[in-house]
């Protein structure tokens, strides 16, 4: 330590100013370098170079995915040709409002669903469940001005009314069994009634459709109504635990009514089968409906992920994938993942976890985190159940970002992201959760590191400027102490 010691004490203050403002200088340039490339391709320069070059130098191998197959291509150029805007779509597996939602502000004292969910429902439930015609039947009058009413109580009121007027009202008895239903089992007794007028009103709609054109649209308002019976039925069904029962009750509303896809009934079906673990009859319903012709969703895109995780997930391990790299299978799992990652970035979280789920709105934006919560609320156990999968989503989820181009204009399988979700979702989801956003990428770690050293050298040299004496005593004990 001796000439350790004779050297710093030949070092004036100058010197040790000198020597923080140039590592000050260095670390600020060196930050600046680093915020400027993160905003231009949206990763760490130093992590990137670190990854990318040092990496194999020490034995590691990079354990990225090959580029994606040609057939995404097509997707993409599909895609980009018919850019969505953000449109607000009925939630498939929307929960029942007095069944569930009432009870989860009954037992929690917060309010699960926004005016604004609510107003697109009664928008809905005007276009579905009316039309000109029902001027001429009391009871259709007094459910027209039910749905417009914003009282829930002054709905079911003038919903018995509709009743009392006519028994056979089934729009009154969906209303009921939305609203007044306090349990599962109540709300399907009412809708096996609501089935029992819908049909009814649906054959002899049928028969004189071809009358006129009011006849033609109380058609399609009596089909809307048995559709919507239907449906609602197998979910009950689905939740009381019929799951058979479920499943093929959707099976033939899918058959009967195959020009209602939009309903986008195969996602409740999608469901159930997870429940049923029939895998294979998952995989035929998604070969029909995972169609570049056709809308994604977040079902869609993670179930099919999931299967293909479900190939490979048991014996998967980062290490010896890192050793001797991905199989072919466990390629095809990983570019599943990142395609379904890219579609809705906000799902991966609320599976491993890592963000706290909330009551599934009434409407979902897609690709949004509205979208997120719904399917992860039901999809969560089925992800749970597949031993490894979480484990193989929680490796590779976040590889989908150095993927993606950066910025995010130009998208990469699926048309870029839409800056307008979080708006939509923020009035979709309720006031007490905490809305994902995307793309807002969190900063690596270099940059916080170098920012951190700059800010520290920065107020060294300040204080050696301020305080030389002192300075010069503190750094040469830290000196002879290290």
């Amino acid at each position: 330590l001796l000439p350790v010691t004779v050297f710093l004490s030949t070092l004036t203050p100058k010197f040790y100013f000198a020597l923080t403002v140039t590592s000050s200088f260095i670390s600020g340039l060196i930050f600046v370098f680093e915020w400027w490339h993160f905003r231009k391709y949206g990763t760490s320069f130093i992590e990137q170079v670190s990854v990318s070059h040092l990496r194999p130098l020490i034995g590691g191998v990079e354990n990225s995915p090959p580029a994606p197959a040609a057939f995404s291509a097509g997707e993409n150029e599909t895609s980009r040709q018919n850019m969505p805007e953000c449109k607000v779509w009925r939630n498939p597996l929307n929960l029942f409002r007095g069944a569930e939602y009432s009870r989860y502000m009954w037992v929690t004292g917060k309010e699960p669903l926004t005016y604004y969910d609510m107003n697109l429902s009664a928008q809905d439930h005007q276009n579905f469940f009316t039309c000109d015609t029902d001027a001429l039947r009391p009871s259709d009058t007094v459910m027209q001005k039910a749905w417009r009413e914003r009282n829930p109580q002054a709905r079911i009121k003038a919903a018995h009314q509709a009743l009392e007027l006519n028994n056979d009202c089934a729009t009154a008895y969906v209303l009921l069994a939305e609203e007044e239903a306090t349990t599962i089992v109540d709300a399907e007794r009412y809708f096996k009634q609501a089935l029992k007028a819908g049909e009814m009103i649906y054959r002899k709609s049928q028969n004189c459709h071809s009358q006129s054109p009011q006849h033609e649209a109380q058609l399609r308002r009596d089909t809307n109504v048995l559709v919507y019976v239907k449906r609602r039925l197998a979910m009950c069904a689905r939740k009381l635990g019929r799951i058979r029962e479920a499943v093929k009750m959707m099976r033939d509303l899918m058959k009967e009514f195959p020009l209602l896809s939009m309903l986008n009934i195969h996602e409740n079906l999608l469901e159930a089968l997870l429940e049923l673990q029939a895998y294979a009859d998952v995989q035929a319903v998604l070969a029909k409906y995972d169609d570049i012709s056709l809308p994604k969703s977040a079902a869609i895109c993670y179930t099919a992920a999931l299967l293909k995780a479900r190939a490979v997930s048991e014996r998967f391990s980062p290490e010896t994938a890192s050793k001797r790299g991905l199989s072919t299978a466990e390629i095809n799992a990983v570019e599943a993942i990142h395609r379904a990652v890219e579609f809705n970035p906000h799902v991966p979280k609320y599976l491993l976890e890592m963000k706290s789920l909330v009551l599934p709105p009434e409407h979902i934006l897609k690709r949004g985190d509205s979208e997120a919560v719904a399917y992860a609320f039901f999809h969560l156990q089925h992800w749970k159940r597949i031993e490894g999968a979480l484990n193989l989503l929680h490796c590779t989820w976040e590889g989908t970002f150095r993927m993606i181009p950066y910025p995010l204009e130009k998208g990469h399988l699926f048309y870029p992201y839409p800056s307008c979700t979080e708006t939509a979702d923020r009035e979709l989801l309720p006031t007490f959760h905490e809305v994902s956003v995307y793309p807002q990428k969190e900063l690596p770690f270099f940059i916080h590191f170098t920012a951190g050293l700059c800010s520290f050298s920065a107020m060294l040299a300040l204080l050696t400027h301020q305080f030389p004496e002192l300075m010069v005593v503190f750094a040469k004990a830290v000196s002879v102490v290290s």
